[in-house]
Order: C-alpha cells, then sequence, then structure tokens
C-alpha cells in the first residue's frame, strides 16, 4: 500500500492529487461564485487548462510528484481536489461533502484509491465534512473549522474525536458560512507562520495561534474573497500563490520563501485557489 500521510500542512509535499478542469464551470454554490457568475459569462476551457497546467508545473517544479484524478463530467468542481478526502498521519479520511453538485466525488475517490491500493483510516459519517476546512498545522495540532454549512459540527466533532483519541490537540473554530471554507481565511505558509484574514476572525482564534507558536501576515478582507489567504506550503521554504495575490506574495518573500505564481485568476473567480486545488497525500516530516 502506498505511505500516503500527512501530519502537516508545511512538511515536503512529495505527493499530490489534482483533477484537470475539463468540465470545470462556475456554480452558484458559494459567495465568491455566485458574485462572479452576477458580472455574467463562464471560463473558456482552454483558458483552464493552460491556468490548471501552470499549477501542476508549479507542482512540479517545487519536487512534487503529481498524481491524476480522472475527471467526471457531471462533477464540474472535481478539479477542487482538497474537499473529498484529507490525508491525515494515520492515512486518508474520506469526506462528506454537503452540496448536492458535489456529492458523487466520493466514488472516483474511492476508485483510485483502490486502484492505488490504499484504504482509509476513517470516512465521515456523521454530518457534513469537507476538506478546505481541515487544517494539521504540525504533528498532534489540528484546526478543523465548522461554518454550519460545508463542514458542520457533528462533521467536525467526529474528525476531531478521532485525532484526539490519537492523543492530539484539536480545535474547532466556527466561522460564517459567507467564506465557504476556512481555507478562504487561513492557510499555513511555513512551520509557525501563517496567513490569515485577521480583520474577520475571532481575536481569541488569533491568541490562541499566538500561543501554539504560528505567526500570521495578515490578509485584508477584499484579498481574502478573492482567495488571496488559499496557499499551499511545499516545505522547505517554497509555497505556491496564486500571481494575482501580489502584495501577499511579496510578503511572503520578505519571510525568505520562494514564492511559485501560477495564473489562477479562472479557479480563484470560482472561489478556489491553490489549497482548494491540491490534495496532499503524503508529506515529509517538517523542518522545525
Amino acid at each position: 500500500m502506498p505511505d500516503w500521510t500527512v501530519a502537516s500542512e508545511t512538511g515536503p509535499l512529495t505527493d499530490v492529487l489534482v483533477c484537470a478542469p475539463d468540465h470545470y464551470r462556475w456554480i452558484p454554490t458559494n459567495t465568491i461564485a455566485r458574485r462572479t457568475l452576477a458580472a455574467g459569462g463562464q471560463p473558456d476551457l482552454q483558458g483552464l487548462q493552460a491556468q490548471h497546467r501552470e499549477l501542476v508545473q508549479a507542482l512540479g517544479q517545487g519536487g512534487t510528484r503529481v498524481h491524476h484524478l480522472p475527471p467526471e463530467p457531471h462533477l464540474p468542481y472535481m478539479a477542487y481536489t482538497r474537499d473529498s478526502v484529507v490525508v491525515t498521519h494515520r492515512g486518508p479520511v474520506l469526506c462528506q461533502l454537503e452540496r448536492p453538485q458535489r456529492r458523487g466525488e466520493y466514488a472516483p475517490l474511492l476508485d483510485w484509491h483502490a486502484a492505488q491500493g490504499s484504504g482509509f483510516w476513517r470516512k465521515s459519517s456523521t454530518g457534513t465534512l469537507e476538506g478546505g476546512d481541515v487544517h494539521i498545522l504540525r504533528p498532534g495540532l489540528a484546526l478543523i473549522g465548522a461554518s454550519g454549512g460545508r463542514t458542520d459540527m457533528a462533521g467536525a466533532e467526529q474528525l476531531a474525536g478521532w485525532l484526539r483519541a490519537e492523543g492530539w490537540e484539536v480545535r474547532i473554530e466556527g466561522f460564517d458560512e459567507h467564506f465557504l471554507h476556512l481555507d478562504v481565511l487561513f492557510c499555513m505558509a511555513a512551520p509557525g507562520l501563517a496567513v490569515a484574514c485577521l480583520d474577520v476572525l475571532p481575536e481569541a482564534f488569533a491568541g490562541w495561534l499566538s500561543a501554539s507558536g504560528i505567526r500570521c501576515l495578515p490578509v485584508p478582507y477584499r484579498e481574502a474573497m478573492n482567495l488571496g489567504c488559499n496557499i499551499l506550503s511545499l516545505g522547505g521554504g517554497r509555497v505556491i500563490s496564486a500571481r494575482e495575490s501580489q502584495r501577499l506574495n511579496a510578503a511572503l518573500r520578505a519571510e525568505g520563501l520562494v514564492v511559485l505564481d501560477p495564473a489562477l485568476s479562472l479557479f480563484t473567480a470560482g472561489g478556489g485557489g491553490p489549497h482548494c486545488l491540491t490534495c496532499p497525500l503524503r508529506r515529509e516530516e517538517a523542518a522545525r
């Protein structure tokens, strides 16, 4: 069986799962996509494919092996591979997606993992749970967002219970469903460093992060709603962030990080960035 394990958001990313956007379109399932649709139009397929290739190239440039999930025509948001499966320190967890348009994504994920010979450590079976709300901050410390929408308290508590039984500390953070997933407001960049929309997140949450040894680069609300916080740490001082996030990318570089910046505007307009478009399958242990 493949060693699909992830014990932190910032360890060197060796393997990742993506899905080509061959059937992607904007659908009104979140605030960001509804805002985009209100302006009219749909992204062109060639533009989507070109931007996705840039992302795949950036992953390869960062030293990550890229695995491809075959897209299915009736599941337009399969490109956002983050949400259907969360890989933990004990292996993959099959999630329970909330939106009717996405619930069928579980089937191709079951088939893909079966073909790889990989099993699931756990399967979400109560409430709803989506990967964009799950952040494995470092070994032994996890954060789960629960908006009551994509991930509800029952789904969050079930995953938290499994992790706590392993001796982990888990914080469940509530937030407004307006923001879709917690990774619209927060993502890890490197060990001890995150990006966060502190304009929106509660002071108590910021205080908990600080007490946990995690410092935050602030991202304003307007930039967060353009998926500015939605970055992907590759480990080893490298991070993928959308080219459009110029102010944040400069701040990340000022921290000494190498920023790989594919253009992803057609995806961020639909509610997802590099964090959403990738499902980490394996990370090595992060250096302190």
